[in-house]
């Protein structure tokens, strides 16, 4: 394979990537920004309505082992395909949704068929990119998981004020059919004698599982590695949950936008976790650059990551004004989505590349573990406190733990 034929296999695989991480935030996305509609048009509490956005993590969490199995067995090709076919017509179908508990089993559907999407996305990047070069496509593919969210306020704003919050939930699931369509078309999995490295890729592989690369997710679950990506990742997706699904709420209930606003300003916090998942994946790349190794590159930025998150939202907890609220959510999911970066860019270097999809699998266990539970447990919160402080300080206390987790758990052997 010449270096230019390379060079568009990547450049196509990452572009598709990328689409489908944005669609599949914009799925994600879409009960947080239509909170107020459901809640009227399903007569909801917010207890309730925390019970709706954590149900898709519960099912995304427990099909991360078993999907990342298959994907290291049969590749990304098929397992991606068939997930956005599922997760799309579970988007679709809630657009019809009567009361709670067909809208829930919606979202658990969704869940099911969202979990291929960052272990087949990682997979694919590990398969066309070297040991030395992998952690940049790694972070802009993960940087998919802030830009939707980023893009989602405002497209689902016009759709919601135009159509109606059931249309616009049939509306983004046809989107993800065409999707799935164009990677079955144009993505392939490499041949088992590909060797994605350049030459300025290569690197030594310096790693911490004590797994060989073919080992099975029973070999990880015995490593302290695994148990330590897992716990410290369940404090980096509780806190990007606790922003993603609660932020327009807080914006509409607290500082007392309206939906259109919400729309505008929600984006705002979202791009900035773009900016922070993009330069994550460039900071771990230039540390592995300057001879760090490869995990020392993706943990010392994810450390540092989550407690200036912790601090953006400890702050924010004590905030009244518009302003300052939005520039230190912006902070915090910065500062979070660099550190989900790093993380995702951890798991392609810790095990071998047989073995990546699994090991994504147990860390991204922890982590829907924390999705789950940081909207049921804000929505609790809130309806017992009547604010968002004591939510916002168990965030930043969540953080600060799993920074600790990650910093005494993750050493390079």
């Amino acid at each position: 394979m010449t270096a230019r034929q390379l060079r568009r296999i990547r450049i196509v695989t990452l572009g598709l990537l990328m689409i489908a991480g944005c669609v599949n935030y914009l799925d994600r996305s879409a009960v947080a920004i239509a909170n107020a509609p459901i809640r009227q048009s399903l007569g909801l509490s917010r207890a309730q309505m925390g019970v709706l956005l954590s149900a898709f993590s519960w099912s995304y969490g427990l099909s991360q082992i078993p999907v990342g199995v298959l994907i290291d067995r049969y590749g990304p090709r098929w397992l991606l395909t068939l997930g956005l076919c599922v997760w799309s017509c579970a988007q679709a179908a809630a657009g019809f949704a009567g009361g709670l508990g067909s809208f829930v089993t919606a979202r658990l559907a969704l869940g099911v068929g969202e979990s291929p999407l960052y272990l087949a996305g990682t997979k694919a990047c590990t398969a066309w990119w070297g040991p030395g070069s992998r952690a940049l496509p790694i972070g802009i593919f993960n940087a998919s998981s802030a830009l939707g969210p980023a893009i989602a306020p405002p497209i689902l704003t016009v759709l919601i004020l135009g159509l109606g919050w059931r249309a616009a939930f049939v509306v983004i699931g046809a989107l993800g059919l065409l999707v799935a369509v164009a990677w079955h078309a144009l993505y392939r999995d490499p041949h088992a004698d590909h060797q994605p490295d350049q030459p300025q890729d290569r690197m030594p592989e310096r790693t911490v599982a004590t797994t060989g690369p073919g080992d099975g997710w029973r070999a990880l679950l015995r490593t302290r590695t695994s148990w330590s990506m897992a716990t410290g990742f369940f404090g980096v997706i509780y806190l990007t949950w606790l922003y993603g699904a609660w932020l327009p709420d807080y914006l509409h209930s607290v500082l007392h936008l309206s939906l259109h606003q919400v729309g505008i300003w929600a984006a705002v916090p979202q791009l900035c976790g773009f900016g922070g998942a993009l330069l994550g994946g460039a900071v771990s790349h230039a540390l592995g650059r300057r001879g760090v190794a490869p995990v020392a590159a993706c943990v010392r930025p994810l450390v540092a990551g989550l407690l200036l998150a912790a601090a953006a939202t400890a702050a924010l907890a004590l905030c009244r004004s518009a302003w300052p609220a939005i520039l230190l959510s912006s902070l915090a999911l910065f500062c979070a989505n660099l550190a989900s970066s790093c993380g995702w860019a951890l798991a392609a270097v810790a095990t071998g590349p047989a073995s990546v999809a699994t090991l994504e699998a147990i860390q991204n266990v922890g982590g829907s573990l924390g999705g789950a539970l940081a909207p049921m447990l804000t929505g609790l919160l809130i309806d017992e406190t009547q604010s968002f402080s004591a939510a916002l300080f168990t965030g930043a206390a969540v953080a600060v733990a799993s920074a600790l987790i990650y910093a005494t758990g993750m050493r390079a052997r």
